[in-house]
């Protein structure tokens, strides 16, 4: 027996002590399947292209910058958060377009398709954490019940990081009789938390399910996955593109900006609704997160380079994951598209539209929150280079 052997059973003991929250490593056929995945290698999920998933930088110089007292004050609304209270009046009659979408906070989304029900990444609980006294907590509360979107048809999750898998919100959601599409991997945490395995189909990047007259397809993503401290990276991470018999959507999950999002809208798009990461970012994880001048980029090329179809931005305004003020992804994003003339969304919590109706457009934002500095302008004009001029300020916050 090898020292590595000895290691094993001391190993399996602490996995079986690890509390619910963290979820359950895959194993057995789910593992060997997981091995036998083009994207998995030298034992370990790969990017699709080369990505730090650590904080870059000195660690010392990132804790002063996360905890200075003036930057923390802009990091938190300045009273509470706008929320539409979404009800059962504003979900009852169908769309009247076929595409109705409903931001819940964060990367959670609500999507009526072709009178089919979509829950992306649904985060109903108090704080993203393994734990219930500690971790990011919400900024705002959830705008509706989790019961009160009535039926779904299926769950979708982007990985299995704690703002977009949480267990309690799974748990409420196994009593029911959804299905759930998550990338390879990431069943192991649902049977863990009690979802019955044939409701659960995993998949692999650019593999497609059917369900309920729907096809999820798991699209490459730039990020990193785990739930513990020592992360395996056993479990893959993804974007998704849904379509239905009338329209197609798109959710980025988390992701940095990688040349891929033009190959996926190639096969998949073009959208006519985009749900898009633009919060959380940081020059410290310039490869996992996307600035939102990289967000609205990433919509472009998944329409075909040019403005196309509505851009919702998500991975914002919920939790205070990044150094950033509150409300800047909103700003900016805003000053992006309009650059761009992308037609953009910007819904409060918990309120419903229609892609091809009228967009909800104030900046709703302004009115709880310190006033921001405008960086991406200084910094545009600092970096500005001609052949990165189709691009914008898409490559600002990894400058260093």
């Amino acid at each position: 027996m090898t020292g590595a052997d000895a290691l094993l059973p001391l190993r399996s003991r602490l996995r079986s002590l690890r509390t619910a929250p963290f979820g359950a490593d895959p194993a057995g056929e789910r593992m060997e399947r997981i091995r036998r995945s083009p994207n998995f290698a030298d034992g370990v999920f790969q990017n699709p292209v080369g990505a730090r998933t650590r904080p870059s930088g000195s660690t010392l110089e990132l804790m002063k910058v996360y905890f200075r007292k003036e930057e923390r004050r802009h990091r938190a609304p300045t009273g509470p958060v706008p929320l539409h209270a979404t009800t059962l009046a504003d979900l009852a009659a169908p769309p009247a377009t076929g595409l109705r979408l409903t931001w819940m906070g964060h990367s959670s989304v609500f999507a009526e398709i072709d009178g089919r029900r979509v829950l992306f990444d649904p985060v109903w609980g108090e704080r993203c954490s393994p734990f219930s006294f500690v971790g990011p907590k919400r900024l705002h509360p959830v705008p509706a019940p989790l019961a009160s979107l009535g039926p779904l048809d299926v769950v979708v999750i982007s990985h299995d990081h704690y703002d977009h898998l949480d267990m309690p919100t799974i748990r409420a959601l196994a009593g029911t009789r959804t299905a759930f599409a998550v990338p390879l991997g990431v069943g192991a945490h649902l049977e863990r938390w009690g979802v019955p395995a044939e409701r659960v189909h995993e998949l692999d990047w650019n593999e497609s399910v059917k369900i309920a007259g729907l096809s999820l397809t798991a699209t490459p993503a730039r990020h990193f996955c785990g739930r513990g401290l020592r992360n395996q990276q056993h479990t893959l991470w993804a974007s998704w593109a849904v379509s239905g018999p009338e329209h197609r959507v798109y959710h980025s999950g988390d992701t940095g900006y990688f040349e891929g999002f033009r190959d996926i809208g190639a096969e998949h798009g073009p959208f006519d609704a985009t749900m898009i990461q633009i919060g959380a970012y940081s020059e410290y994880w310039p490869d996992i997160h996307m600035t939102p001048a990289e967000g609205v980029q990433a919509h472009l090329d998944l329409q075909g380079s040019k403005p196309h179809g509505v851009l919702l931005p998500i991975h914002w305004g919920t939790f205070n994951l990044a150094p950033h003020a509150w409300a800047e992804p909103g700003e900016w994003t805003r000053d992006a598209a309009r650059e761009a003339a992308q037609a953009t969304a910007f819904p409060r919590p918990g309120e419903p539209f229609e892609p091809a109706g009228v967009l909800p457009v104030d900046p709703w934002w302004r009115a709880v929150c310190r006033p921001l500095a405008h960086p991406w302008r200084v910094r545009k004009a600092a970096t500005a280079a001609p052949e990165a001029a189709p691009r914008g300020d898409l490559d600002l916050a990894g400058e260093r």
